[in-house]
């Protein structure tokens, strides 16, 4: 699919004007946070535990050439094959190769922001082989040909009518007056139509949460089950995972695994934690034949040692996007490519160019939210100030933004006329206000005023504060 970043003014106009889409984010997004916050204060050592994360992944990343050549050394040792992809090109021919030498014509996935990084889906229709997504979100939006609107709830966008709409449109097969009116039965339905697919498939393929440097371990972590049907029951198994997605030791994991799931859904621990090390032994009772696993860089190397190498530490969780109040006004596609939310605007210009991603870190209102509830405590609202300053030195910016920076600029070098010119617009302001406190229309405003009211001022300026405060 098209990235569409660089069309993130629009985006957000029509995401905004969609009834359907502003109802089912003000459904979901409060209900994440209040579980976080449950699971927060259910656990005394939740912040202790969040610095040992963040000490792990900096020390990983610190060392991240050794502990992948482990990891290598470990997969082999038990029977499994490593593929090093530079790009996303890379990735998609080792992907199809291996299923190509398998004879696969089927091949079921389990959820991975990576498969969605590379578009591996349409590339294997392309050449002849059928993916289907079996995580119930991602299985949702491959029938609907869309991208996943959050990284842990991928059609957090849908309203149930939707879901049903879709339902009764693709399974043809099924009774046509079947009910559908409670969710249960959704469920239900897209299990029965799964089922048979686990069954047929030639190759499963499945990301990781973390690769396991001691062991050559891949874990998922998921809340349906599909990823262990998906892992186990083809011949073929396939993990796709990004460098930055490696941990020291199984306890490493374990650490980071205690704030993964309470951060994402408010859980304890998600429903299944599954641990593949290898193809199938003598003696297993179960699992592939052969085991692949492919490492994509796709850019991220390129951040190791500067300002943005701290969102390597990212785990994918999730929480910054269920807290940020542009992400729950907008919803994850109006940022137009794979990661949405905070964590995406840092994320998509690092690996596509902040020149096909410049409005996304202008995304934020740096309310701080997102820092405050990152597991990895990622220092999110700093990195995306990088970015505005990356855009505003490769003159990126429509020449008014310029143009208005530069104003402001030499005003705020002129103090005495910077106090004068703000208690000036500040009184203009409350006059047109008419002492209501809230303004329709503001002068150069108008993307703001277009969907909102603008505060009007009150009483003093910050600086006539100051100046009586300091008498």
């Amino acid at each position: 699919m098209e990235m569409s970043s660089t069309a993130f003014p629009q985006n957000v106009s029509k995401a905004l004007a969609d009834g359907q889409l502003q109802y089912a984010m003000t459904e979901t997004g409060p209900r994440f946070i209040a579980k976080r916050s449950k699971a927060r204060e259910a656990l005394p050592e939740f912040d202790r535990l969040r610095d040992q994360a963040r000490d792990i992944k900096n020390h990983v990343l610190d060392h991240l050439d050794l502990y992948l050549e482990r990891y290598e050394e470990k997969v082999k040792e038990a029977g499994g094959h490593v593929h090093w992809a530079r790009t996303a090109e890379e990735a998609r021919a080792a992907i199809l190769g291996i299923c190509q030498r398998a004879g696969a014509k089927l091949v079921t996935k389990g959820k991975s922001m990576i498969s969605e990084e590379i578009d591996l889906n349409h590339h294997l229709e392309a050449n002849g082989i059928t993916p289907v997504e079996t995580d119930l979100g991602e299985y949702l939006i491959q029938i609907r040909n869309e991208r996943p609107s959050h990284i842990i709830a991928p059609a957090v966008h849908l309203t149930r009518d939707q879901v049903e709409a879709d339902f009764r449109r693709t399974h043809t097969h099924l009774d046509p007056a079947r009910d559908l009116t409670e969710i249960p039965a959704l469920v239900e339905e897209a299990r029965s139509v799964l089922r048979q697919k686990y069954l047929d498939a030639d190759a499963g393929i499945t990301g990781a949460n973390f690769l396991v440097a001691e062991t050559g371990t891949s874990i998922i972590v998921t809340n349906e089950g599909n990823g262990d049907l998906t892992q186990t029951l083809p011949r073929v198994h396939i993990v796709i995972a990004s460098i930055e997605k490696i941990v020291p030791t199984l306890e490493d994991a374990a650490t980071i695994l205690r704030v993964l799931a309470r951060s994402a859904t408010g859980q304890d621990f998600s429903n299944y934690t599954t641990l593949s090390t290898g193809p199938r032994r003598p003696g297993d009772s179960d699992g592939p034949a052969e085991y692949h696993v492919v490492i994509l860089d796709n850019g991220r190397s390129n951040v190791l040692g500067t300002e943005f190498q701290d969102m390597l530490r990212c785990i994918r969780c999730g929480a910054c996007l269920n807290h940020c109040p542009v992400y729950n006004a907008v919803g994850g596609h109006a940022y137009g490519w794979v990661y949405p939310g905070p964590i995406g605007s840092v994320v998509t210009p690092a690996l596509v160019g902040i020149e096909n991603a410049r409005h996304l870190p202008n995304a934020s209102t740096f309310c701080g939210r997102c820092e405050e509830v990152c597991p990895m405590r990622i220092p999110l609202p700093k990195m995306l100030r990088h970015w505005r300053e990356k855009e505003f030195e490769r003159h990126l910016q429509p020449a008014s933004m310029r143009w208005g920076i530069s104003l402001w600029a030499w005003l705020a070098k002129r103090p005495a006329l910077y106090r004068k010119a703000t208690a000036l617009a500040a009184r203009v302001l409350t006059n047109q206000g008419h002492g209501k406190g809230r303004l329709g229309k503001v002068p150069l405003a108008s993307g703001w005023t277009e969907f909102r009211d603008f505060p009007a001022p009150q009483g003093k300026t910050f600086h006539q504060l100051w100046k009586e405060r300091r008498r």
